[in-house]
C-alpha cells in the first residue's frame, strides 16, 4: 500500500509539474508558431502518437467498442471540441504574455467541476463547497468591476476544461483511448485548418524549416506523456489525493509567469487571485477529508 501511494504520488506529481513547467517552455518556446496552428499540430501528432500506443497496449477491442455506438462518439465529438478550444486558449494565453490567466482558469476548474457536479449530477455538497465556488464568483465579479475587463482567458480554461470533465463522464473509457478517439475526430478539421495556412502562406512547418518542423511534432509526446503519468497516479492514489496535487500545475504556471516571465500583477488582479487561492485551500481540505 505504502508502495504503491509512494508511486502514485510521484507520478501525479511528474505530470503536475510537467503541465505546469515543461509544457509552459516548451509551448513558449515554439510559439513562433500561431495558437492556431499550435493547436492543429497537437491534435494531429497526438491522434498519430495515440494509435502507436493502442497498438503497443493491444488496446483496440477497447476503440471499437467505443466507436461502436453512435451516442459515445457524438459525446466524445463534443468532446473533442471542448478540448480543442481549451489548447487554443491556453496557448493564445502562453503566445500572448498572459499565463498569470490561463494559471487562474487552471486554479478554478476545479471548484468550478463541483459546482458542474452540484447542478448537473446531484453530487453532495456541504458549506464549505459552496463557499469556495461563492468565493471564485466573488473573484471574477471583483475583476470584472475593477478592471472593467472579463477575465476570457481563464474563464474560458475553466469552464471548457470543467464541461470536458463533466461529459466525459457519460463515457465509460480510459483516458488515453477517449483521447484518441477526440483527435481522430478533430483530425479531418485539423488537416482543413492546416491547408488553409499553408494556401495562405502564414504556416511555419514545411520542408524548407526541418528544424523548426521538427520542434513542432513535439507537440505530440508533450500531451501524452504527462497524461499517462497522471492516469496512473490517479489509479494508485485515487481522486482525492491526484487533485490536490493537480494545484501544483497552476502554482507553477503562476510562479514562472510573474518570476521568470515577468507578467505584470497588479493590486487588483492580486487581490483576484488571494480570493481564488483562499477558495483552493477551503476546496482541498474537504478533499482531505473524504
Amino acid at each position: 500500500m505504502k508502495k504503491s501511494l509512494i508511486e502514485g504520488s510521484l507520478f501525479t506529481i511528474g505530470a503536475s509539474l510537467w503541465w505546469g513547467v515543461i509544457g509552459v517552455f516548451y509551448f513558449k518556446f515554439v510559439s513562433f508558431a500561431s495558437p492556431l496552428e499550435l493547436t492543429i499540430h497537437r491534435t494531429i501528432w497526438t491522434a498519430l502518437l495515440l494509435i502507436i500506443t493502442t497498438f503497443y497496449y493491444s488496446k483496440w477491442p477497447e476503440f471499437r467498442k467505443i466507436i461502436n455506438k453512435p451516442k459515445n462518439l457524438l459525446i466524445l465529438f463534443l468532446t473533442s471540441s471542448l478540448i480543442a478550444i481549451n489548447w487554443f486558449t491556453w496557448l493564445y494565453a502562453l503566445s500572448t504574455n498572459n499565463i498569470l490567466d490561463g494559471s487562474l482558469g487552471y486554479y478554478i476548474f476545479p471548484i468550478l467541476s463541483v459546482f458542474l457536479g452540484i447542478i448537473f449530477l446531484k453530487e453532495s455538497y456541504n458549506k464549505n463547497k459552496i463557499i469556495s465556488v461563492a468565493l471564485v464568483i466573488l473573484s471574477l465579479i471583483y475583476l470584472l468591476y475593477q478592471l472593467k475587463t472579463f477575465p476570457w482567458i481563464g474563464i474560458t480554461v475553466a469552464i471548457t476544461f470543467s464541461l470536458y470533465g463533466l461529459i466525459r463522464k457519460k463515457i465509460n473509457v480510459s483516458s488515453d483511448i477517449g483521447l484518441l478517439i477526440e483527435t481522430l475526430l478533430m483530425t479531418p478539421f485539423a488537416l482543413f485548418l492546416f491547408f488553409y495556412l499553408k494556401i495562405n502562406n502564414t504556416i511555419i512547418f514545411s520542408s524548407e524549416e526541418p528544424a523548426l518542423s521538427f520542434y513542432l511534432f513535439w507537440a505530440g509526446l508533450m500531451t501524452l506523456v504527462p497524461l499517462f503519468w497522471y492516469t496512473k497516479g490517479f489509479n494508485l492514489i485515487g481522486i482525492g489525493a491526484a487533485s490536490m496535487i493537480f494545484f501544483l500545475t497552476p502554482t507553477a504556471q503562476f510562479f514562472l509567469g510573474f518570476f521568470y516571465y515577468g507578467e505584470p500583477l497588479d493590486t487588483h488582479k492580486l487581490i483576484s487571485f488571494i480570493f481564488i487561492w483562499i477558495a483552493v485551500l477551503i476546496y482541498l481540505n474537504e478533499l482531505r477529508k473524504e
